[in-house]
């Protein structure tokens, strides 16, 4: 079976199950057939030895008895085996059953052998007692099975004769019909080897009919096209990763080389100022490469630890002078779950963001809401929300779902960067998403500036039940 191809398997399989099942079928048939026909020819028999038992019993037996056919003996006999009377065809001195076999109370059905009666055998033999009791008689109706025989020997031989044939005739159906089945699928695999042999997208033929295999077709194009969206993804990514690699690596080597031709002129001071910025940039830019790259390979953490919101806004505020950033503490503490050196990433690079385009003031606020989240998980039914709050340019409403893809950075952007590669936000919204919360932006106060929202599940605790509690 490991040799055949899947038709060759399923057609063994097929020609088996149903060469098992017609030879189960014509030995239920013809045992119905053999017990259907002996009945027949046992009540015929009943009906002619009741019909003769009748006439005995008004003790009118004529001689000889008359029977219908010549495939019949009829013969009366007493308690001691002598015989009364009798068909004209059948024996009047020897009994066609032995006395001893005989039950005088009860009818019965017995086989004899066919020399006993003189008829073509097998023969059957149906006993009727007659009731009377000073002289107790027996009726006996004999009836050859040849008929029965014969009827079951042709019906068995058109069996074997035509269940070959249509076990055959069955068999090419199916290998048409499975050939036909399984087209669609050697269609998929021809797709699948064109295109793994040539470069670029491509789909795989989808059958018409609304079956297993069309659905295969669907779900593997699907596959194939988020396949090209990821390989799409990662050119522009890897494209993006050099080119930013390329300009600090420029830089450096623009500075080392001018300093080489300009030795005894050169201010080395400000040449290792200017290295020790580009070396700066170009490892802040690996590290957020390779913590992009950590968080696309490693399962979203959730339910870490308790982090306790309005500590964490006022220490990662308190890297930054005041004004411009400011916290707005909350009446109380509100704890959420996650990894405390993630959240603390989140809102420095939120900070960071907020600072390098704010005109004079970042507001950092917390509270608790009732605003929907994502759906994180059982047990999870309340979000805190965060605010990060600048008086800056803003974002155009075009573009605020766009500055969360890597290596975007907007021309407002370019133009006042200090260094930064269009990393933060999108690592900030893989960590939110490992969190189980969600962010967004939305404008500032008054349409100006940009408010950055960010909902974090919340941790049900005594102090955000009351006011009068001491602790979670």
């Amino acid at each position: 079976m490991p040799v055949l191809g899947l038709r060759g398997r399923l057609m063994a399989l097929g020609v088996l199950g149903l060469t098992v099942g017609l030879a189960l079928g014509g030995v239920v048939l013809l045992g119905a057939l053999g017990f259907v026909l002996q009945r027949t020819v046992d009540t015929e028999a009943f009906r002619t030895a009741d019909a003769v038992a009748l006439l005995a019993a008004e003790d009118a037996l004529p001689d000889p008895l008359p029977v219908a056919g010549g495939q019949v003996r009829v013969q009366v006999v007493d308690a001691q085996g002598r015989i009364r009377a009798a068909s004209i065809d059948a024996d009047r001195l020897v009994p066609m059953v032995r006395p001893e076999r005989l039950d005088h109370d009860r009818r019965q059905r017995l086989e004899v052998p066919a020399e006993r009666v003189g008829l073509a055998g097998p023969v059957r033999v149906v006993a009727v007692p007659v009731g009377t009791a000073a002289d107790p008689l027996t009726v006996l109706v004999a009836r050859s099975m040849a008929d029965v025989r014969h009827s079951t020997h042709v019906v068995r031989t058109i069996l074997l004769v035509a269940f070959p044939l249509l076990v055959a005739v069955l068999a090419a159906v199916a290998w048409r019909v499975v050939g036909a089945t399984l087209r669609p699928v050697e269609a998929l695999r021809r797709g699948a080897e064109e295109i793994t042999g040539r470069a670029g997208a491509g789909r795989l033929p989808v059958p018409a009919s609304a079956d297993e295999i069309h659905r295969l077709a669907v779900t593997l194009n699907g596959m194939l096209d988020r396949l090209e969206s990821a390989r799409i993804r990662q050119r522009a990514f890897v494209s993006d990763a050099a080119h930013e690699l390329r300009s600090p690596l420029t830089n450096i080597r623009t500075e080392l080389e001018v300093a080489e031709r300009l030795a005894d002129r050169t201010d080395w001071t400000a040449v290792t100022a200017n290295l020790l910025a580009d070396t700066d940039r170009l490892s802040r830019l690996v590290d957020d490469l390779l913590l992009l790259a950590r968080l696309d390979e490693a399962p979203p953490s959730r339910g870490v630890g308790p982090v306790e919101l309005g500590v964490l806004l006022a220490e990662v505020a308190a890297r930054y002078p005041s004004p411009p950033v400011r916290v707005e503490s909350p009446p109380g503490p509100l704890w959420t779950t996650g990894n405390a050196d993630e959240l603390r990433r989140v809102l420095a690079n939120l900070v960071d963001n907020a600072v390098r385009h704010a005109d004079s003031a970042v507001v950092l606020a917390t509270e608790a809401t009732s605003t929907a989240g994502p759906v994180v998980g059982p047990g999870v039914g309340a979000y805190h929300l965060v605010t990060v709050t600048d008086d800056g340019p803003g974002i155009p409403v075009a573009d605020r779902e766009r500055v969360f893809d890597r290596f975007t950075r907007l021309d407002d952007g370019r133009a006042r960067d200090d260094g930064g590669a269009g990393l933060g936000l999108a690592i900030v919204r893989e960590l939110v998403r490992r969190a189980g919360g969600s962010i967004a932006l939305t404008d500032g106060p008054e349409q100006r500036g940009l408010r950055v929202r960010l909902l974090l599940p919340a941790i049900a605790t005594e102090n955000s039940r009351g006011p009068h509690s001491d602790g979670p």
